[in-house]
């Protein structure tokens, strides 16, 4: 009697809580929906731990307060270009114009980009700019780990520390807990390093009952003297990624920029800084340095203290500028009914729509997401790439060999909605170029995926796809 009489409870209780959300996709109230009906003990459970992205009213109140500072610091000493068409071809405006709109960053012209070889020609390469530092280094990781590539850049950093460089150094409290308890981030204290945690999860009762545990800073940001920028989807980590090493390599993405983007970069890193250190936003050095005749770039900082769906409109709004070819790598792809339906429509109207993830990921949930999509992207005539070399952790979309969107953000329900996320939207047919041409040997080390192979999958294999997808917006 008490069981079916707290069961009801449960249902009403949290389903009222579902329905008087505001804002929420109809996928989304529906996922939960299931999940209360069928298990309300545990899914009330889940919904409290995992239903809604808030960071609490403290911390968004501090949010806040940090954009007001951002935002202003952005209007007085980044004012927007004279002409936008003198930056930006007209096709592509739309999407330069929508990501302004998420942090108040114009496109800004005089940028030029490197793209690095591979992971550890990139980690040589950034070393070296620490090395060469004269006044700051600032870093943000989602990931850090103690080996190789997590040693060198920190004894990197204690050298530039040890000659009078002002280095701060900032990691999430989930992706790199492990590595906050090691010798080595006390050797970079000690050296004189400055040190935060994004997202701390040292209390973990208090961010249970306050906010999530999940909602975490998977940025990626590196700038040098407010003159060097590095952007994509390397963490401070091996490819090797010893902590996953069944799935390795992880086949990473890097830009060496350098302009007006770097300033923008490091704005980004001072919004987050500035939650953990009360440092004012003079002291952090935040200057653009344009490089002559660089190209026009945009950064772009998502989160979930940002406007509510601004990812997958983003994402939506670049699809729709392409007009001939559209490539995509992503490691995680389980995008909501808008950007599914983008990419249908752009496969659609002709334009060749190529999507390459792998083909062994290391979240068998993700896996079986993606495949859910796999016969209706193909029958809209669009190609599907598993890469089989490892683990495809590059994050990039290229637009007509103009335009490419690169950097930490994948093409699912997290990235749109809980995590922090860092890219650059850049319009150059060099380095789109350059781009693409690694974009294409992801595809010649990848099994294509086509309707014939879909349509002969077992039923209970689809089955399990679809199970997995409609339950997505909950994971």
């Amino acid at each position: 009697m008490y069981t079916i009489a707290l069961h009801s409870f449960l249902v009403v209780a949290f389903s009222f809580r579902i329905l008087s959300r505001d804002g929420l996709l109809p996928s989304s109230r529906m996922a939960w929906f299931m999940v209360v009906l069928t298990l309300p003990f545990i899914g009330s459970a889940l919904y409290f731990l995992f239903g809604e992205v808030d960071l609490g009213h403290k911390a968004n109140k501090q949010q806040r307060r940090i954009f007001t500072i951002i935002h202003n610091f952005v209007h007085k000493n980044f004012p927007p270009p004279d002409i936008l068409e003198d930056l930006v071809e007209p096709q592509f405006r739309a999407a330069f114009k929508y990501t302004r709109s998420i942090n108040g960053f114009y496109p800004q012209a005089g940028n030029r980009a490197e793209l690095m070889p591979d992971a550890w020609s990139a980690r040589e390469r950034l070393i070296e700019d620490i090395d060469a530092a004269t006044e700051t280094v600032h870093i943000l990781y989602y990931i850090w780990l103690d080996d190789t590539t997590g040693t060198n850049t920190a004894n990197a950093l204690i050298r530039a520390a040890k000659r009078g460089v002002i280095c701060r150094v900032m990691v999430d409290g989930l992706g790199s807990r492990a590595f906050v308890k090691t010798p080595l981030w006390k050797r970079m204290a000690e050296a004189g390093v400055n040190l935060a945690i994004a997202l701390p999860i040292d209390r973990p009762i208090h961010t249970i009952l306050t906010s999530r545990l999940d909602l975490r800073n998977h940025r990626k940001i590196t700038v040098i003297d407010g003159k060097i920028a590095y952007c994509g989807s390397q963490n401070c980590a091996d490819p090797e990624f010893r902590v996953k090493a069944k799935y390795a390599p992880w086949v990473d993405i890097v830009l060496r920029m350098q302009g007006p983007i770097a300033a923008q970069k490091q704005m980004l890193f001072a919004s987050d800084w500035m939650k953990e250190n009360d440092t004012p936003i003079e002291e952090l050095h935040i200057t653009p340095h344009p490089a002559k005749g660089g190209f026009a770039a945009q950064a772009l900082g998502d989160g979930p203290t940002e406007r509510m769906r601004a990812s997958p409109q983003l994402f939506v709004t670049l699809i729709e500028t392409a007009q001939d070819e559209l490539i995509i790598t992503t490691p995680y792809f389980v995008p909501d009914p808008t950007v599914i339906e983008a990419l249908c429509a752009a496969a659609h109207r002709q334009v060749k729509v190529t999507l390459i993830v792998p083909k062994n990921n290391d979240s068998w949930i993700v896996a079986a997401a993606s495949r859910s999509f796999y016969r209706k992207l193909l029958e809209a005539g669009a190609l599907i790439y598993e890469y089989r070399d490892g683990l495809l952790h590059s994050k990039t979309l290229t637009i007509d060999g103009q335009v490419v969107f690169l950097g930490s953000s994948n093409m699912d329900m997290r990235s749109f909605d809980l995590n922090y996320e860092n890219d650059v939207l850049i319009q150059d047919i060099a380095i789109t170029k350059a781009v693409c041409a690694r974009q294409i040997e992801y595809v010649s080390r990848s099994d294509v995926v086509n309707l014939d192979e879909v349509s002969t999958w077992q039923f209970h294999h689809r089955m399990w796809h679809n199970v997995i997808a409609t339950i997505g917006p909950v994971l």
